[in-house]
């Protein structure tokens, strides 16, 4: 997923009511900028950080910028929860995801479950359909090991089950984690943030929900899917 226009270059001032972010750019400007990202973005947040943002040409925006990437712990963060969907679904596309390769049709926003509707419903013929839950995962307190969630996930819990119920009518079912950032190895449930969520996760997998992890390139100009790594229960 390449960026639709060169981002612009600053410092994070400060990031608040979780939607928004001021930025002091590189020419001296300083901008407020949509924040993406509902979660707690913890280490993400501090000011000073160096950040990029993307600009938009919507008349209609309220505000013109984007908070898209942000430096921390050596390398670049993306933290805009809307673009693991784009990322996955030009994956989908280019078959470049093994596990989940070979399906003629990829549907979006399909209703399931008890009012939710699934991020990808992918089927081919004489397979059984793949529902397919994407989640945004950015946190890392622990070198070389990328965390999920930062906060209460609840409406991600909500997922889990709706996904279990769908292995239970015969279907396949997979959560993918996407990891935005480029220095982990490893995943884990962050028990610590949302007990709750953990052990729904390891519920999931019991029942048959598939668990992947893959982790990304990022740079200023794209971000892509790059490679899977592994789930420490």
């Amino acid at each position: 997923m390449n960026f639709s226009s060169p981002l612009a270059r600053g410092v994070l001032v400060s990031r608040y009511k979780r939607f928004f972010a001021d930025v002091a750019l590189d020419d001296g400007t300083q901008i407020t900028a949509h924040c993406p990202n509902p979660g707690a973005m913890l280490g993400l947040n501090t000011p000073g950080l160096r950040a990029w943002v993307s600009a938009s040409s919507d008349p209609k925006r309220k505000l013109a910028h984007t908070l898209e990437l942000v430096e921390a712990d050596g390398g670049l963060v993306g933290i805009n929860t809307m673009r693991p969907n784009r990322l996955v679904a030009e994956a989908l596309a280019a078959d470049s995801i093994p596990e989940l390769a070979g399906y003629a049709i990829h549907r979006r926003e399909v209703k399931y479950g008890a009012n939710s509707r699934v991020d990808f419903l992918l089927e081919a013929p004489s397979r059984a359909p793949c529902w397919l839950e994407v989640k945004n995962c950015h946190l890392s307190r622990t070198k070389g090991l990328a965390e999920f969630p930062d906060c209460v996930a609840a409406r991600s819990l909500k997922h889990l089950g709706d996904l279990e119920a769908m292995v239970a009518e015969g279907d396949r079912a997979v959560v993918l984690f996407v990891v935005q950032r480029t220095d982990c190895e490893m995943f884990t449930a962050c028990h610590e943030l949302d007990p709750t969520f953990a052990l729904g996760l390891d519920h999931a997998a019991d029942a048959g929900v598939e668990v992947l992890i893959y982790a990304c390139a990022v740079a200023v100009d794209g971000v892509s899917i790059t490679r899977r790594i592994r789930w420490s229960r």
